[in-house]
């Protein structure tokens, strides 16, 4: 006599309604739920791969302590038994902020997949606003001061440098407590759009420059377009000092 069944004859009540539910899931065509010595338990083999993923990922690069808070799966799904289940991360996702995991059954009478919710926090040191910044206000350093931040709370890189922001303007309204991130400040502008700018173009052994005339607004580091005195319209970087370096 197959064990499965045996055990349906035992007289132990919790058998009798194991063997029930499990009827109940073959009528109504549904896989019946995992049980702990049919499938490799979902929490450990998760852990066992977060661990190994977020060691890889972080690499000793950033001083960043990791926290993994693992969510639930949803308490209707009902699991087929499972031999080997497979961990691995959807297409698009990132092991950052609030994200899932993939969990596929590769060895089993029915193959599923299912998504675990999960979240990553990576605790580092970062700059946080003393009080409130008005849009356009050049940040200053006592704007400022160091604590610890969940990196991973948005999507927006983190200004860690304090050198990266100090003398750069608000990009938008920022309130007190905030972490200082790339999203929220910008370059001040070193020229107006229609104002004259000087143009170098540099090769190999010469460097030429001309002048032109700006079609937009310029910072450090954008991509503009100047038109030059022939009418002719050209793309460049702008420098720290506000000469295009035009883009061949």
């Amino acid at each position: 006599m197959p064990p499965l069944l045996s055990r349906c004859l035992h007289p132990a009540a919790r058998w009798r309604t194991l063997c029930l539910a499990l009827a109940l899931a073959v009528a109504a065509g549904l896989p019946a739920q995992a049980q702990p010595d049919q499938t490799p338990e979902l929490g450990a083999i998760t852990q066992r791969w977060l661990d190994g993923a977020l060691a890889q990922t972080q690499g000793g690069a950033l001083p960043l302590r990791l926290e993994v808070s693992v969510g639930q799966l949803d308490s209707r799904l009902r699991l087929a038994a499972c031999a080997r289940v497979e961990p691995y991360l959807p297409a698009g996702a990132s092991l950052w902020g609030r994200t899932r995991l993939g969990l596929r059954c590769t060895d089993g009478p029915v193959r599923w997949n299912v998504f675990l919710p999960i979240t990553v926090k990576a605790w580092g040191p970062a700059w946080v606003l003393a009080g409130n910044v008005a849009a356009g206000v050049v940040l200053t350093p006592q704007d400022a001061a160091e604590a610890e931040v969940d990196w991973a709370a948005e999507p927006a890189a983190i200004v860690a440098n304090p050198q990266a922001w100090v003398g750069l303007i608000a990009a938008r309204p920022l309130l007190a407590g905030q972490a200082l991130r790339q999203n929220m400040v910008r370059a001040p502008e070193l020229f107006k759009s229609g104002a004259p700018v000087r143009v170098v173009v540099q090769g190999a052994g010469y460097a030429v420059t001309s002048s032109g005339q700006a079609m937009s607004a310029g910072a450090e580091g954008q991509n503009v377009r100047v038109r030059m005195p022939n009418g002719r319209l050209i793309a460049g970087t702008v420098l720290a000092d506000g000469t295009i370096e035009a883009n061949f």
